[in-house]
C-alpha cells in the first residue's frame, strides 16, 4: 500500500490537475452518472472550478479587530527614511542643481507598524454522505462571506481546502490526508472559486474523489471500497507546509450542526467563531 499522504497541492492549477487526472480505477465515484448527490456532474464541477461559483455573498457589518498578539499579523519595524536639510550627511545632487537650499540628505530611523504573517484558514472539505446540499451550500457561504470580509479589509490570506479521515485497510486503518491551496496570499482574489470550493457539494464529491481515484490503484481501490473513509474528517496544522504556522483549523462539517441549517443562522455562528478567534468584531 502507498502512503496516504499526499504530497501538498501548492496551487489551484495543481489541484485541478491532480483532479481531472485520469482515474486509476474505472469505477470510482468522482465520474459516477448516478442520481444527484454530488451537486453537480462531472463536466459542471471542473467548469464550476475553473470559472468559479458565482453565488453572491451576503453583505455584513464587521470590522477587522487587532489579530492576536501571537498572529504576528503586525509588528513594529524600523525603517530608514530621507529627510532634507541644508545641513545633513550626502548631497541630493538634483536638488542642489536646481537650487534648492535644502539640498542635503540624512536617513533618519522611524518605527512603522507593518504586516507580517499571513492569516491562513484551513477548510475541512470532509464530511458524511448523508449531509445536505443546503447545509454544506450555508456553511460554506458562511466562511466565504467572513474570509471575504477578513481580505477586503486589506489583510494577507491564505485559505486551504484539506480532505481527511480514517480509511479501512485489511487487517488495519489509517488515516488519510491532503490538502491544497485555495486562495494564496497576494494572489488576486476569486470570490468565486473561494465560494467553489467552500461552499459547492461537487467540490469533495466530485473533485476530491477525482484526486484520490487518480492515485496509485492499490489506494484508489481501497478508498473506493471504504466509501473514501470516515469520520473524524479532522483536518490538522500538521497536514499543511511547514513553514506555514498557526493556522486557524476549523472544524469538519458533522451531521450533528443545526448552525448550517439556513444561511442567517449559518452567518451569525460563523460570525461568532470568528469573534472568538478575534479576527473580527461587531
Amino acid at each position: 500500500m502507498h502512503p496516504l499522504k499526499l504530497p501538498h497541492l501548492l496551487s489551484w492549477r495543481e489541484f485541478l490537475d491532480a483532479a481531472t487526472a485520469p482515474p486509476s480505477i474505472d469505477y470510482g465515484e468522482s465520474r459516477s452518472t448516478l442520481g444527484d448527490w454530488h451537486g453537480a456532474s462531472w463536466e459542471e464541477a471542473v467548469q464550476l472550478a475553473i470559472d468559479g461559483w458565482p453565488l453572491a455573498l451576503e453583505e455584513i457589518d464587521v470590522t477587522v479587530s487587532e489579530l492576536r498578539e501571537s498572529a504576528g499579523l503586525s509588528h513594529s519595524v524600523t525603517l530608514l527614511e530621507p529627510t532634507w536639510d541644508v545641513t545633513g550627511s550626502e548631497v541630493d545632487v538634483g536638488a542642489y542643481l536646481a537650487g534648492v537650499p535644502e539640498c542635503m540628505v540624512d536617513a533618519v530611523p522611524r518605527q512603522v507598524s507593518r504586516r507580517g504573517k499571513v492569516i491562513t484558514f484551513l477548510v475541512p472539505a470532509g464530511y458524511s454522505h448523508r449531509i445536505e446540499h443546503k447545509v454544506i451550500i450555508n456553511r460554506g457561504l458562511a466562511l466565504a462571506t467572513l474570509c471575504a470580509a477578513i481580505i477586503d479589509a486589506g489583510h494577507s490570506v491564505e485559505i486551504w481546502s484539506g480532505f481527511a479521515g480514517i480509511v479501512q485497510l485489511p487487517g488495519t486503518e489509517q488515516r488519510y490526508c491532503g490538502v491544497t491551496r485555495v486562495i494564496a496570499a497576494g494572489e488576486p482574489f476569486d470570490v468565486g472559486r473561494l465560494i467553489f470550493a467552500a461552499a459547492h457539494p461537487a467540490m469533495l464529491r466530485r473533485l476530491w474523489f477525482g484526486v484520490w481515484n487518480a492515485q496509485p490503484e492499490a489506494v484508489a481501490a481501497a478508498m473506493e471500497a471504504d466509501n473514501y473513509g470516515h469520520p473524524p474528517y479532522t483536518c490538522e496544522a500538521t497536514d499543511l507546509p511547514a513553514e506555514i504556522t498557526e493556522p486557524y483549523v476549523f472544524p469538519y462539517l458533522t451531521e450533528e450542526d443545526r448552525q448550517w441549517d439556513d444561511l442567517p443562522t449559518a452567518l451569525s455562528w460563523g460570525r461568532q467563531m470568528f469573534n472568538e478567534l478575534g479576527l473580527i468584531q461587531d
